[in-house]
């Protein structure tokens, strides 16, 4: 009797532990990201009466101040036919080199454009006691913006060139193919940085039409962090970026929604090529969406169940991640396998993607996949780069660092499995092999009907060897999407 009576207090006691063992996970990782979004400083906030918001953040003693202005509209709003159209807006704002030599020797910082699909974004940096000047340089860029033909056909020629010279990895390629696979026309098809083809057609008149759209005040937030007092800072902000010129008009960011995506895995020929890229995608999730945050925990854990599935990954470059933008991204994985092996690959990559929204992920397979985000989350958290986008983000996308960090240590094993069916139960999912053609080709159609780009004669199907190499290897370029 005693020993039955010792057997079930033991036995409440496992019952007891198994049952708080996941809260006390959560309670262990939650105060781990609040502890962060605690820790992040709170910038001192304006907004000029044109419109543009300013996060200030006051560092004494900080010798160096960096300046970040996002506009917040970016490559997704190239028009059709003429991608690279905002990175050459981008382009536009310092059309002379001497202006980045001039910030690198005598205000002691860097200058730097950079364009992705949702927006612009413009850092400046260089010494506080520079601060005006800093200023003054980024109020000529947005309020005399230098459109002059000769300027335009200088700028296009030199993109133009850059995109010719510039040397292209197959992994590049692949990720650019398989964007185009799944998105086709819709602007997340397209390549950031432009073609030769589509920058080509390029004229004066577009930039002045989306300088005109965009480079506005009222679509711009700006950052300024290090050692000058707010008041100063404001009072500079005010007498130079004061006079820029509010748009009444907003264009809201709206597109058509792509048609599904070509079943058939899409080969891209690159002869001789020893290994193969290869890629699987389906369409994402919004960065709006409160469940992209269970989207990159998912994204972890179909990365550890295609190399569970397929060991070979192991010690080759491989990945699987959610990207999500102002419209709904792309949850993707890839790997360089061998050639002989990339069927092989794709069909465990897609069992894996397949098992998400079926099998629901276990207790550890979430644990290590919210770690992994946390740490990412926090690393160099309180860095000008970091705390710019955090609060820039807050304007782009409505997001809040610490209900992120809340949401991460929130989510549950089928709170992952709700977002897995949502993305993956009835999406079709586009598939890419970079690499020898003739060889791939053999390879992926035993499994079934394959596209070869580029090739002159059909694909064979299952029962057919191949008989015929495509007829030239397709620029990569003219595969338009970046990988972001």
């Amino acid at each position: 009797m005693k020993l039955q009576k010792h057997s079930m207090i033991r036995l409440v006691q496992k019952t007891l532990l198994f049952i708080s063992l996941p809260a006390l996970l959560l309670s262990t990782l939650a105060p781990f990201g609040a502890a962060r979004a605690q820790s992040a400083p709170e910038p001192r906030r304006e907004q000029l009466l044109n419109g543009l918001k300013i996060f200030l953040l006051h560092r004494p003693g900080d010798a160096q101040v960096f300046v970040r202005l996002r506009i917040h509209s970016g490559a997704a709003f190239d028009l059709a036919g003429k991608e690279g159209l905002m990175a050459l807006l981008g382009d536009a704002l310092f059309p002379d080199p001497a202006t980045r030599q001039y910030v690198t020797e005598e205000l002691g910082g860097r200058l730097e454009v950079t364009t992705d699909y949702d927006r612009i974004d413009v850092t400046l940096t260089g010494r506080a006691q520079e601060f005006e000047r800093i200023v003054e340089l980024l109020r000529s860029a947005l309020v005399n913006t230098q459109l002059l033909p000769e300027v335009v056909g200088r700028l296009r020629e030199a993109r133009l060139k850059a995109v010719r010279d510039v040397s292209i990895a197959p992994s590049t390629v692949a990720d650019r193919a398989i964007s185009k696979r799944l998105f086709g026309e819709h602007p997340y098809g397209r390549i950031v940085e432009g073609s030769t083809e589509s920058l080509a057609r390029v004229e004066r008149p577009d930039l002045i039409l989306v300088r005109e759209r965009f480079l506005n005040p009222n679509n711009a937030s700006l950052v300024a962090i290090g050692g000058v007092e707010p008041s100063r800072a404001t009072r500079a902000l005010r007498q130079f970026l004061g006079v820029w010129r509010r748009s009444d008009a907003e264009v809201p960011s709206t597109f058509r929604l792509p048609e599904p995506p070509d079943a058939r895995p899409l080969i891209v020929d690159f002869a001789g090529m020893p290994d193969a890229e290869v890629r699987l995608a389906v369409r994402g999730l919004a960065r709006k969406d409160r469940d992209a945050a269970a989207a990159r925990l998912l994204a972890i854990v179909a990365r550890e169940r295609w190399l569970k599935s397929f060991p070979e990954l192991k010690g080759r470059a491989f990945f699987a991640e959610h990207h999500a933008y102002s419209l709904p991204g792309v949850f993707r994985m890839g790997a360089s396998v061998p050639s002989n092996l990339a069927a092989q690959a794709l069909q465990t990559g897609r069992a894996a993607l397949q098992s998400l929204s079926t099998t629901q992920a276990s207790a550890e397979e979430l644990e290590v996949a919210r770690r992994e985000v946390l740490a990412t989350l926090g690393k160099n958290s309180e860095t000008p780069e970091a705390l710019s986008d955090l609060w820039l983000n807050q304007v782009s996308y409505g997001l809040n660092a610490s209900d992120e960090m809340r949401l991460i240590g929130a989510l549950t094993p089928s709170d992952v499995q709700r977002v897995a069916a949502k993305i993956l139960r009835s999406a079709t999912i586009a598939s890419v092999a970079i690499g020898d053609a003739t060889q791939l080709r053999a390879e992926l159609a035993r499994a079934g009907e394959v596209e070869v780009l580029g090739a002159s004669l059909p694909a064979p199907t299952p029962t057919q060897t191949p008989t015929a190499k495509p007829s030239a290897t397709p620029a990569p370029i003219t595969i338009p999407v970046r990988r972001p």
